[in-house]
């Protein structure tokens, strides 16, 4: 390719690994000739060739699989241009290799960065090891833990607290929440969120409302019935996530109760699941795939392929659709 160009081979480098250091008219050569033959450099070989990897990776033990694809989505919107690939290493941090493991695929591949959505960027242990093993990396979180280059902050306490405050706003009195797994953090400040938009219309999260799920469909079953089973069932459900809101519908439907007539849900994370049951879900839009976007585009911006960028704030804003209504006793 370089012979065909005319030009070094370093040039060739060069241009392939988008440096700003080519005239444009050479960079344009190249480019078209690229395009003739087919070229497309393999991000393994390019490693190889210039002692740096041109993998992402996305370690993840988020149970949702569409926050994942969503999140895929976004990383692969700020990296794909320059010619990188992206791992993804599910795992589990309950598991007593989990350190171990994800170590281990952390320095077989040579990573260039690493993303880490909650919950293992909420992991000290694992931060530390990354830190060890010189990789750079990512961390989305519900509050800061990290120095802003390493951080995207999703606030989800604010999005709770309108979700909150929507519910009372319609009537509600008997509001209960299903929150995820006590090891995330989002899970404990959705509830501080949640607990906060009730106090603010002079309610209280009574502790008999309160259920723990695991972020699944299955788990918004059984902690739906729960509920509605109570002598004073709830006449509002605030699920932590979509895919316990779904969950929720399917109790709702087998107990006999019509939504949003008989009973109000609200989810958080406004996922693709919220236009597709009925009725269409009222939710806590987290835009995960502007989040996986943005925490990529960190990687870039510290391995310097990319300028550095103000430091955007993620804030998360209810979306109301047709699952939420007045009390009928209001």
């Amino acid at each position: 390719m370089a012979r065909l160009a005319k030009v070094s081979k370093k040039t060739v480098s060069r241009v392939i690994n988008d440096s700003p250091f080519v005239r444009g008219e050479t960079r344009e050569r190249i480019t078209a000739i690229m395009s003739e033959l087919g070229y497309t450099p393999d991000p393994q070989a390019r490693g190889l060739a210039f002692r740096r990897s041109f993998l992402i990776g996305l370690v993840y033990d988020n149970p949702s699989s569409q926050y994942v694809i969503d999140m895929q989505q976004g990383i692969l919107d700020a990296v794909r241009e320059l010619g990188f690939e992206l791992i993804v290493h599910p795992c589990n941090r309950r598991q007593p290799n989990f350190l171990a493991e994800v170590r281990s695929f952390v320095e077989r591949q040579k990573l260039f960065g690493v993303v880490l959505p909650p919950s293992v960027s909420e992991d000290e242990e694992l931060n530390k090891a990354l830190i060890e093993v010189g990789c750079p990396y990512t961390r989305i979180a519900s509050i800061s833990l990290d120095e802003p280059a390493r951080m995207v902050v999703t606030h989800d306490h604010r999005g709770a607290a309108e979700a909150a405050r929507h519910l009372a706003d319609l009537g509600h009195r008997r509001i209960a929440f299903i929150s995820g797994p006590d090891m995330f953090r989002s899970s404990h400040e959705r509830r501080r969120g949640f607990a906060q938009g009730l106090a603010d219309r002079g309610l209280k999260l009574q502790p008999k409302y309160i259920k723990e799920g695991a972020y699944t469909f299955e788990s918004g079953i059984a902690c739906a019935k729960k509920l509605l089973a109570m002598d004073a069932p709830p006449t509002a459900i605030f699920a932590g996530n979509d895919e316990m809101a779904a969950g929720v519908y399917r109790a709702a439907r087998e107990a006999g109760l019509e939504i949003p007539r008989d009973l109000s849900v609200v989810g958080f994370d406004d996922s693709a699941i919220c236009s597709k049951v009925w009725p269409p879900l009222t939710s806590v839009l987290l835009p995960i795939r502007e989040m996986g976007r943005i925490a990529a585009t960190k990687l870039l911006v510290e391995g310097g392929l990319r300028e550095r960028i103000e430091h955007p704030e993620v804030s998360p804003t209810l979306v109301v659709r047709q699952s939420t209504a007045a009390h009928r006793e209001a």
